[in-house]
């Protein structure tokens, strides 16, 4: 079957809001889509109404909807859910990820490296993401698998739009996905797993708070006197 018009909308500007083709902030106009896409207005009030409830847009009175505006709080709020939700999925998944999936993951983990040594970190991101995705793949509960990936599609919009990083961060989390994987491998504890993955998604929270805090500590001090 067809997707619906307000389906095709949907997948229109959630894809423009991902690409950067729209913006923070960027106002949506419904009658230039209309006429690009040849879809009438009432799909795509729909399909905005829809982003606006999963976050992506803001309706305005007045002024319409415009892409929303993230910030370093967003950023934290995600990490944190991200870091409960995905150390759950991947204790559920651990018994069931089969040994090829498992290779797949430590592929994954040498690219990671490859794409760090490279100075890439567009692909270091994409790399990233497939990883964590996959060891929460076989979680068997469906609910849980879609708040994971929105989730992460959330996290990857506020990265191109504020980049965030800790020197030596993107290295260590090479060393504590192959941690991770040494406990599934091993049939380690369900909670140990939960509490190894949550912590890992943390550490890069903590790790992040520290640099910011260090730098705003540096701009104060050669800050002249007043």
């Amino acid at each position: 079957m067809a997707p619906s018009k307000a389906e095709q909308a949907y997948a229109i500007l959630k894809q423009r809001i991902m690409d950067g083709t729209y913006g923070p902030g960027q106002r949506v106009v419904i009658d230039q889509l209309g006429r690009e896409y040849n879809i009438s207005s009432v799909p795509w009030r729909e399909s905005l109404r829809r982003l606006e409830a999963e976050g992506w847009v803001e309706i305005i009175p007045n002024a319409g909807a415009v892409v929303t505006t993230v910030d370093v709080d967003s950023w934290h709020r995600t990490m944190n859910l991200l870091a409960r939700l995905e150390g759950y999925a991947t204790a559920l998944s651990a018994s069931r990820l089969t040994s090829d999936q498992l290779a797949e993951a430590r592929s994954l983990n040498r690219e990671m490296g490859e794409a760090l040594a490279n100075f890439d970190p567009q692909r270091f991101g994409d790399l990233n993401r497939k990883f964590h995705e996959l060891l929460c793949s076989q979680s068997d509960d469906v609910r849980l698998n879609d708040l994971v990936h929105a989730e992460w599609t959330r996290l990857d919009l506020i990265r191109r739009t504020a980049f965030w990083y800790a020197p030596g961060r993107a290295l260590a989390s090479l060393s504590e996905h192959d941690q991770i994987l040494d406990l599934i491998e091993g049939g380690a504890d369900p909670d140990l797993i939960e509490t190894s993955v949550r912590r890992h998604e943390i550490n890069t929270l903590d790790a992040v708070a520290k640099h910011e805090a260090e730098r705003l500590a540096e701009r104060e001090g050669a800050a002249p006197a007043r």
